[in-house]
């Protein structure tokens, strides 16, 4: 995969490529967020110290260097708040799923959204994608809100699709196709 070089969003926001100087701020975010980030997220328990962390953003940068995902540091007013990634590379079928998370003091900033929003460009203009799905628990309004707010397409319910901890989540699956994306754009 090419280098994604950093991304503005907003003024005083932007993208940029996960390396291991964001270590120690995605360990304080997780730390700072974990209760919250859990009911969504399985690998929160998994990140348990600053060395756990290491391996992720370790793994996160071999995948990229063998093509077969991206993952990017959304960054405001300097500091790391989230993070946004592409889990499912598949380029041979021009396929790839978005995944994202926020540390609560950022959230209802428009940081998610200016967030997917340059990961969707990439994906179809700079890599040749066709089709991006994101999938989201029903129940997180949140995170579901961004596609909606994107115009992707709510293509169905995935039942019991994630077991999280002691329950299965139902996933919404949302999909955009590159040349409806183009015809947004334009």
């Amino acid at each position: 995969m090419c280098a994604m070089f950093s991304k503005p969003l907003t003024p005083d926001a932007d993208l940029r490529p996960l390396d291991l100087s964001h270590v120690q701020p995605l360990w304080e975010l997780v730390e700072a967020n974990r209760e919250r980030l859990r009911q969504w997220f399985a690998w929160v328990d998994a990140d348990r110290s600053v060395e756990d962390v290491a391996k992720y953003v370790k793994s996160a940068m071999e995948r990229h260097a063998r093509d077969e995902g991206l993952t990017a540091v959304i960054h405001h007013q300097g500091r790391a708040v989230g993070a946004i990634d592409f889990h499912d590379w598949r380029p041979l079928h021009r396929y790839t799923a978005i995944g994202y998370w926020l540390a609560a003091p950022a959230e209802g900033k428009g940081l998610m959204t200016a967030a997917v929003t340059a990961m969707v460009d990439y994906a179809f203009t700079g890599r040749g994608m066709n089709r991006i799905e994101i999938r989201c628990a029903t129940q997180n309004r949140r995170s579901r809100a961004v596609p909606r707010r994107l115009g992707f397409v709510e293509e169905g319910v995935l039942r019991q699709a994630e077991l999280l901890y002691d329950r299965y989540n139902d996933l919404v699956v949302y999909a955009m196709l590159r040349d409806e994306w183009v015809a947004r754009r334009t």
